[in-house]
């Protein structure tokens, strides 16, 4: 559904001016697998576009539009693009991605094909799956986490990563 544009390249720099920002950027994704010497490479890239919705009577229509500029409530698709340029395949690779600056996840967005993902709400200490999550909440006892807690997604890749092949994963997040 979300690949009807190319991706294109989000801006590196958070800047605030009357309310526009631009794409707050992620932190490139940390390779939590480090390869042997010798072993494969992949290489990880980020893009980011804005979603819009427009209305006619009776019919919706979503764009994927260029994440110049966005403002609160703007909700943001980011794509990584996970890509096996070594020489060989690469089995269970594993990534995190820091959720950016000043957005907020939106619940069950993340997806990324023949990968399992899981969650932190520690800045990237410990992950599990959102049923297992907990902080401490106003009140200072625990509650279950919410999206708006998160703040990484880790993807571990169930399948092979074959030689030159791509992987893409994906999920959303709205500007505060």
């Amino acid at each position: 559904m979300y690949f009807l544009h190319p991706p294109r390249l989000m801006s590196l720099l958070l800047c605030g001016v009357a309310n526009a920002y631009a794409v707050p950027a992620i932190p490139p994704a940390e390779n939590v697998v480090a390869p042997p010497p010798l072993s494969p490479s992949v290489t990880i890239t980020t893009t980011a576009q804005k979603i819009k919705t427009a209305s006619t009577p009776g019919h919706d229509r979503v764009q994927l539009l260029p994440a110049d500029h966005v403002v609160a409530g703007d909700e943001i698709i980011y794509t990584l693009e996970v890509r096996n340029v070594g020489p060989t395949a690469v089995d269970n690779f594993t990534f995190t991605t820091p959720i950016p600056e000043h957005m907020v996840y939106v619940a069950d967005s993340a997806v990324a094909p023949g990968a399992d993902v899981s969650y932190s709400v520690d800045g990237g200490r410990s992950y599990d799956a959102p049923g297992n999550l907990k902080v401490h909440g106003a009140n200072g006892k625990q509650r279950p986490a919410v999206a708006a807690d998160y703040t990484h997604i880790r993807w571990i890749m169930r399948n092979r990563l074959k030689r030159g092949s791509l992987a893409l994963a994906r999920f959303r997040a709205v500007l505060r």
